[in-house]
This record gives structure tokens, sequence and C-alpha cells, in this order.
């Protein structure tokens, strides 16, 4: 697609505008969202996370973490968004899952598998669903669902032990 203003260069920015309930959009090249729109096309992936993190209230914001390796605390990390090293993680842990678990739906990686991978991975996964799900039906008083899925569980389970820990 080409800039909508100079016609020439291909547009990278696309620039949605709603007021009062006006829907306008624009695609534009950069060069031109400098010139006539003063955007800023500029992207900082720190400046993206550290106003995400900035959105989630903490319920322990009066204790600051401090990370006993590099010495960075957590009102540091809140603003660079950067961790000082790996150890960090772990310092920061309890106050991690709530901003993960906020960001995702969930804090647990549920990345794409390979498909040369193991079929070992799919039944855990499998399995964590199914698990999610028990709760739930237990949780909405659907004791025959849960008593389905906790069949369904016990089936993959034996599965699972067949591929061995």
């Amino acid at each position: 697609m080409l800039c909508e203003s100079c016609g020439k260069n291909e547009a990278y920015i696309h620039y949605t505008k709603i007021v009062n309930g006006k829907h306008s959009e624009v695609h534009l090249c950069e060069e031109c969202a400098l010139k006539h729109y003063d955007l800023d096309t500029s992207f900082n992936v720190n400046n993206l996370f550290t106003g995400l993190i900035d959105g989630f209230k903490d319920k322990t914001e009066s204790v600051d973490l401090k990370c006993e390796l590099c010495g960075l605390s957590y009102s540091d990390f809140r603003k660079i968004g950067k961790f000082g090293c790996s150890k960090c993680y772990e310092t920061f842990k309890p106050k991690l899952e709530p901003l993960i678990k906020g960001l995702h739906g969930h804090n647990i990686h549920r990345g794409k598998i390979p498909i040369n991978s193991s079929s070992r991975i799919y039944l855990k996964r499998e399995e964590d669903k199914l698990e999610r799900e028990l709760v739930e039906a237990v949780k909405k008083e659907e004791y025959e669902r849960a008593a389905l899925i906790r069949d369904q569980l016990k089936q993959l389970r034996a599965a699972l032990e067949g591929y061995g820990e």
C-alpha cells in the first residue's frame, strides 16, 4: 500500500483516529508521518512494557523488593522495564505473576509445540487444560461434567505414565 500523502513510498504507519464516534484512518510512509502529522514513528518496547507495568496496581507497593545479587529494586525495574540479572526473576516473582497473568490471561507459557516433538508434550498440555476445566466445572457445581472430565484425566494420566517423567 502506498502512502496516502505523497503517493510514492510504502505506507508503514497506519494512523487511526476516533473523534465523537467518527472513525478515520490514514496510511502513511514514515517521512510523511513525521512531516505532516507530527507522529513519533520510533517504537520502544521498553516504554511499552513499562507503560503496561504502571497500569497494574500493586497491593504490596509499600514494600520495595530489592534483588540481593544486583541490587535492583522493584521500583527501579518499573521505571526502566529491564531486570539487572537472572536472580531478579526469582526475587520479583510474587509481583510479576499477577502482571504476567493480567497481560496474557495466564502465567504459564503456552507457546507453539514443534511438529517433530514428543506426543508427551501434547498429552501434558491436554492434562493441564482438563485440570483447569475440572476446577471450573466444580466451581459452577456442574458435577456430571466434572465426573466426565475426571474420567478423561484418569485415562490421560495412564497414557502419560507410559511416557515416563
